[in-house]
């Protein structure tokens, strides 16, 4: 067998089209993947969002897939927790997206979810790769290739059976971020009734998260203030993540929403397992409030993945990141944007936004710090033992994180306390002390 290269990443295959992510790669992870799913004739389900290398890369993966004897269904643009929903409604073997997320326009990625409606784990991932790496598979005979009608129509439905809301007179502004959210979003408010305004909804293949979206929130806080709207929602480029702005245009982190969704879900004893699940990097604040409401906290490390994967191990049902991946399992078992959306809008109930505060955040500071490696951090007793000292002061209070980037040679120094200049003093001891023993 053919030595194997490493193709996915924390979130799928991802890179520059072109370079990493070239359609022969799309058409051999197509005919990998199809060879791993067991029965005769697989069914296939691609979506994609709007970057203007998608079609060329869906109709490679469909090929591909299609060549080693699956049927594959083509169900447009769409938001990437659809494939989710959609596997599941339709019993599809597999659910494929096209999409780069939050990352530039040149960028693009291929990512997978297993029929149970979950992202392929580890070993599948691995499975494939072997298999691309030994060469193009190929099955008994050919598979179709065709459109899924309705398949748009199929989520919305979903959501709406879902969130059964009535938000008429509510007037939200919504940021598609130019991306695969820019038809389902605006539908699904209206079909609640929301007085509604909707921006980076035009998309040409260039613009997905140019200057808009969750990761440019100024655009949406900007538009809150202008329309007078209540609460506004940006969503990523694929749609599965989601931060929200109050009608002060104060933002909203995911530490903030995870919060106002457990303890709703709490107070109407919908909290199955009685638990929330969030990373390390979630702000103290968080634990906090979680602890007052007697609501447990599980942390694990960073990536929505694993978080998805310590709520259905331990039973529990609501939890996320700070960037906006929100995971509510009673809908679906991934980050979704649009349903997190919905579920702050039921959490609120009559209440608006800026009138509620559900964690106290400590101030918090991040710094990274180049490495030359990660075996010299994990020798660098002088950077653990100020780790150890600065953490122990703050203990009951704040908390020191030194991590390694995973992507990166960087460490990742963060800094939690209860006042901004405690913070930055600890901050800056314990970056002097990593550059020291570096460098």
């Amino acid at each position: 067998m053919a030595q194997r290269e490493k193709l996915f990443g924390t979130d799928g295959v991802r890179g520059p089209v072109g370079d990493k992510l070239t359609p022969e790669l799309a058409l051999a992870l197509g005919r990998a993947t199809a060879a791993e799913l067991a029965g005769e004739r697989p069914q296939v389900l691609i979506i994609r969002d709007t970057r203007e290398s998608g079609h060329m890369l869906e109709s490679a993966l469909a090929s591909g897939l299609a060549a080693a004897g699956a049927d594959v269904f083509l169900g447009g643009v769409l938001p990437t927790p659809a494939a989710a929903i959609l596997v599941k409604r339709h019993r599809f073997d597999l659910g494929a997206v096209v999409s780069a997320s939050h990352n530039p326009w040149q960028d693009n990625g291929i990512k997978f979810f297993g029929r149970d409606g979950t992202k392929l784990g580890d070993d599948a991932e691995r499975r494939v790769e072997d298999r691309v790496a030994a060469g193009p598979a190929t099955g008994a005979s050919s598979g179709r290739i065709r459109k899924l009608e309705g398949a748009l129509d199929d989520y919305l439905r979903e959501l709406a059976s879902t969130f059964d809301l009535d938000l008429g007179g509510r007037r939200i502004v919504l940021d598609c971020a130019n991306g695969a959210t820019h038809r389902a979003a605006p539908a699904a408010f209206e079909r609640l009734g929301a007085d509604l305004i909707t921006i980076g909804n035009e998309p040409n293949g260039r613009n997905i998260n140019e200057g808009c979206g969750s990761i440019h929130l100024g655009t949406i806080a900007a538009a809150v203030t202008e329309h007078g709207a209540e609460i506004g929602f940006a969503f990523d480029g694929d749609g599965d993540r989601m931060l929200a702005v109050d009608s002060a245009g104060r933002a909203f982190d995911g530490d903030e929403i995870v919060a106002l969704a457990a303890l709703h879900l709490a107070d109407s004893g919908e909290l199955r397992g009685g638990g929330a699940a969030v990373t390390v990097m979630s702000n103290y604040g968080f634990h906090q409030a979680m602890e007052a409401a007697g609501i447990p906290v599980a942390t694990t490390q960073v990536g929505d993945r694993w978080v998805i994967e310590e709520l259905l191990e331990r039973g529990w049902t609501i939890g996320g990141e700070q960037s906006g991946h929100i995971i509510w399992t009673e809908f679906a078992a991934t980050g979704d944007g649009l349903a997190a959306a919905l579920l702050t809008m039921r959490a609120l109930g009559d209440r608006r936004l800026v009138d509620v505060k559900p964690i106290e955040k400590l101030p918090q500071r991040l710094e990274n710090v180049r490495i030359p490696s990660q075996e010299a951090l994990n020798e660098a007793t002088g950077v653990w033992e100020a780790v150890g000292r600065e953490g122990a002061k703050l203990e009951g209070r704040g908390r020191v994180l030194v991590r390694p980037s995973g992507t990166e040679p960087l460490v990742r120094v963060m800094v939690e306390a209860p006042d901004e200049a405690e913070c930055e003093e600890v901050l800056g001891r314990l970056v002097s002390a990593a550059r020291d023993a570096l460098s």
